[in-house]
């Protein structure tokens, strides 16, 4: 008798631990969903457990559809900023002239999407550090010596975009300044010598040496520093703090290298 009461306790002790242990484990499980559900009503997500960022889906590399996939380095940058703060990303497009609209409207939570950080737009939204530095930027052939900065462009023949920024800019560096319907344009008649410089942005003329083999180089850093950064609404600091966590991570990491030399060859974050 002694012997089958023994057991019998032993039997019970050992039942009621593994309750117990089951009803912590649950608990414990019930805690770890609420504090992720608490955390991401912080974010004040469009979707839950997705970060949705959007782009016009039209500028080739940074964002465009290929086989109707939206990919580009927008795409990939957003994608790994998404990933770091435990997300799924969830990259959409939205026209560039209602974009900003369409963010303060709730389509989406966030702007990745190559737009420069203005002083216009900070009266409407929040943006991140950046993620990646243009500008304007001079391009020479890369046989030609006789331009090393941009005081060598006084009498230099200088190709810019018709009706651009660009031009206003050249202007004021050369006195004979000549106008194309396209940067391309410009950019392919530095190799025969019909001018001497283009002055353009600074993605469009590294992506068209990475992406057509173009012998042209850059002269100097950007005459005018543009910083592209995340387009966030103004109360959504929590989400905003993450992303910045986010870039930074992915800078410090080497990741950040990687994607920018598979699109442009280049670090794109140095000017």
């Amino acid at each position: 008798m002694k012997k089958n009461t023994l057991f019998a306790i032993m039997i019970l002790c050992t039942t009621l631990i593994l309750l117990l242990a089951g009803c912590a484990k649950k608990e414990d499980s019930s805690n770890a969903s609420a504090t992720v559900k608490e955390s991401e009503e912080d974010l004040k997500l469009v979707h839950d457990g997705k970060l949705t960022f959007a782009m016009s889906g039209l500028l080739k590399p940074l964002n465009y559809k290929d086989n109707g996939k939206l990919v580009g380095f927008d795409v990939e940058i957003g994608t790994e900023i998404a990933k770091r703060i435990g997300l799924e990303p969830n990259p959409v497009t939205n026209p560039w002239e209602t974009i900003l609209q369409g963010l303060k409207g709730n389509k989406y939570d966030v702007i990745i999407g190559s737009m420069t950080a203005t002083e216009e737009r900070l009266k409407q939204v929040d943006f991140s550090d950046p993620y990646y530095i243009s500008g304007a930027q001079i391009f020479v052939a890369e046989t030609n010596d006789t331009v090393q900065s941009k005081d060598d462009l006084g009498e230099k023949s200088v190709g810019v975009m018709q009706a651009s920024t660009h031009k206003e800019v050249a202007e004021t560096l050369s006195n004979d300044v000549k106008g194309y319907p396209s940067e391309i344009f410009a950019l392919q008649d530095l190799i025969p010598g019909r001018i001497d410089a283009v002055i353009t942005d600074k993605i469009v003329g590294v992506s068209a040496i990475k992406e057509q083999g173009m012998k042209i180089k850059t002269v100097d850093g950007v005459l005018n520093r543009e910083e592209i950064a995340v387009a966030i609404n103004k109360d959504h600091q929590a989400l905003l703090d993450k992303i910045n966590v986010a870039i930074a991570e992915i800078i410090e990491d080497g990741t950040y290298e990687k994607i920018s030399m598979k699109w442009f060859g280049v670090n794109i974050m140095e000017d």
